[in-house]
């Protein structure tokens, strides 16, 4: 017989999960002294410790592993057991994989505003470029420009690591409109996946007079007035839609500080009619 010091040392199983272990009912000491409670073990009970230990070491849980210690006598009898323990240890590891994506995806976004968070203290200034032609999925809808937030959401949900750059905006309407503005919100992705309800296509091209806005949504205005009037005095016609890229905005877990966010103006240049 060993004490509980010495079937610790032989099972490498700590008294206090010993202990634990009887309180269970999984591990019943061969005999329990009645005066003093100490608890002794016999070469039976190394037995089912080493099962226990190996059960455990594959992380079945403690519910079933007595339902186990009941049913199985043999490795055999384990195989029917063991092949729904491994369906639920997939299960999980799915789950896992697809939690280790979102994290990156929270990191990687937020890493890739920190150069132009950095930025925030210059003097932006309107600006020619060509912007290339992006793959998007996007939902169009009509209604108020605060609406947008929502289809944001849904939208990012199903496209999870598909999601390829900053969420952008295309406007429909030449004119503010108050409840019943024409929107398109759009995510850049990777490759054509299907998403319910959204546009998946290949947005196009082109020469665009862009601003970066630093600061909160509602003082957008007094940036489009100056992109709008570098447009007007180099005599370019703008062309719908336009663009606004949220390249910093509410956090996908925080909101943020509306001080701190970047937005890219976005206004194609529409090519001159031929003659």
């Amino acid at each position: 017989m060993y004490s509980i010091g010495e079937f610790s040392r032989v099972t490498g199983l700590t008294v206090k999960t010993l202990r634990f272990y009887h309180e269970r009912g999984l591990l019943e000491p061969a005999a329990v002294d009645p005066a003093s409670g100490y608890r002794y073990y016999d070469e039976r009970n190394v037995q089912r410790a080493a099962v226990i230990r190996a059960l455990r070491d594959l992380e079945v849980p403690l519910d079933d592993v007595a339902v186990v210690l009941a049913d199985c006598s043999d490795d055999v009898d384990l195989v029917e057991y063991l092949g729904r323990h491994r369906h639920t240890i997939a299960e999980k590891a799915r789950h896992y994989e697809d939690l280790l994506a979102k994290i990156d995806q929270v990191v990687t976004a937020q890493r890739k505003t920190e150069e132009a968070t950095a930025m925030r203290d210059q003097v932006f200034e309107p600006c020619e470029r060509e912007i290339e032609p992006q793959l998007v999925a996007g939902v169009r809808f009509q209604g108020k420009y605060s609406d947008v937030g929502p289809v944001f959401g849904s939208l990012a949900r199903q496209l999870g690591r598909h999601i390829a750059g900053k969420p952008l905006c295309l406007y429909y309407d030449g004119d503010y409109r108050e409840d019943d503005a024409d929107i398109e919100a759009c995510f850049p992705i990777r490759k054509q996946v299907p998403v319910n309800g959204a546009d998946v296509r290949e947005l196009l091209g082109g020469r665009c007079v862009t601003l970066l806005h630093h600061g909160p949504y509602e003082q957008l205005g007094r940036s489009y007035a100056v992109v709008l009037k570098y447009a007007r005095d180099h005599g370019y016609d703008v062309a719908l839609p336009t663009r606004e890229v949220y390249v910093k905005g509410p956090g996908m877990i925080f909101p943020g500080n509306p001080k701190r966010y970047l937005t890219e103006i976005v206004l194609p240049i529409a090519e001159p009619a031929s003659e």
